[in-house]
């Protein structure tokens, strides 16, 4: 979400402003290696990442499409669903805090990084779907989901539809479709990207991936200089620039309005399981907090001071160990008292 207009603005008509000049990122020393090669799995064009240490990459056939995903750690489950613009390799950071006490499970959502790119399935409800079927194939039954931006809708949408299997939810900095005043997000101008899908936005972004993105990267930051890494963009870049990849981002967004009733019916049984929320100040705000207390009965709200949308990038040091002594309660482990 952009820091010019927070979600706390409920606004749906703005004055213009003239344009932003992107600036350069830091550049991060992470070493880029050889990508992983499936012979079953989708044509890939982006580098991918050796797994994390301790972490072992496979490809899983699930509710009609495949999806890529990296596994690791013992213990209670955990699974981390990562936004647009990003892969699974959001979560690198937190991975090492995580597999002494759990399971963790980190996939590519349908349409994005090393999964499958279908033309179709991109409702939030059906992409939950995905991820349940991957859970049950895994035999991990009871599971901690936490998603950011796309993810945490998918999120949601799990622990909705499957919340006798759902232990704990993080939601990450972004909104809820359908619940509370969300169209005053929806329709805020600096979100034009909520509406640009089709034949002719497919034909702009096609060849100019990278470009398209450094928008998000750069505007949803508090600060473009403290946001994705110079390394991760190019990575990100490339699994964006992959065939059917732009046309599967659309989708998601062009999904919304869908997804907004099937968030409001969801909306109607009250959540009981704990959930977190994770906002920056210059991004969600109150708003997710706002929107979560209305489908979730035991909700800890956090807005991380000084930080974009780019959460686990530019506040690693304040929502990694929110992130840790929450999932641990599942753990059986005991969270510090706040």
């Amino acid at each position: 979400m952009p820091r010019r207009a927070t979600l706390r603005r409920h606004r749906t008509v703005v004055p213009p402003r003239s344009p932003r000049v992107f600036r350069p990122a830091v550049r991060s020393r992470r070493r880029r290696v050889p990508a992983l090669r499936d012979p079953g799995a989708p044509r890939r064009l982006a580098p991918a990442l050796a797994a994390p240490p301790g972490f072992t990459e496979r490809f899983a056939d699930v509710n009609g499409t495949r999806l890529h995903y990296s596994i690791g750690g013992k213990g209670s489950p955990v699974i981390l669903l990562h936004g647009f613009a990003q892969t699974g390799h959001m979560w690198d950071p937190l991975l090492p805090k995580l597999v002494s006490r759990h399971t963790v499970v980190v996939p590519d959502l349908r349409g994005a990084g090393g999964s499958a790119k279908p033309e179709t399935g991109y409702d939030k409800k059906n992409m939950a779907v995905d991820i349940h079927e991957l859970v049950r194939s895994l035999g991990l039954g009871h599971v901690s989901v936490v998603g950011h931006d796309i993810g945490l809708m998918v999120a949601y949408a799990y622990a909705a539809q499957f919340p006798q299997e759902t232990d704990r939810v993080v939601l990450m900095d972004a909104f809820l479709p359908g619940i509370g005043s969300w169209q005053n997000v929806w329709l805020l101008r600096d979100l034009w990207h909520f509406h640009f899908y089709g034949k002719t936005p497919l034909a702009l972004v096609t060849g100019r991936e990278r470009t398209y993105l450094e928008h998000f990267w750069n505007d949803f930051a508090a600060d473009p200089q403290r946001s994705v890494s110079e390394t991760d963009r190019q990575i990100y870049a490339a699994a964006f620039a992959q065939p059917g990849a732009v046309a599967a981002g659309f989708e998601y967004f062009r999904n919304f309005e869908g997804d907004a009733k099937d968030f409001a019916a969801m909306g109607t049984t009250m959540l009981a399981m704990p959930m977190l929320v994770l906002t920056g100040e210059k991004a969600s705000g109150a708003f997710l907090i706002d929107q979560a207390r209305l489908v979730a009965s035991d909700v800890k709200g956090v807005v991380v001071p000084g930080s974009g949308h780019w959460l686990i990038d530019e506040a690693p040091e304040k929502v990694i160990p929110e992130l840790v002594a929450f999932l641990d309660g599942a753990s059986g482990a005991s969270a510090p008292s706040r």
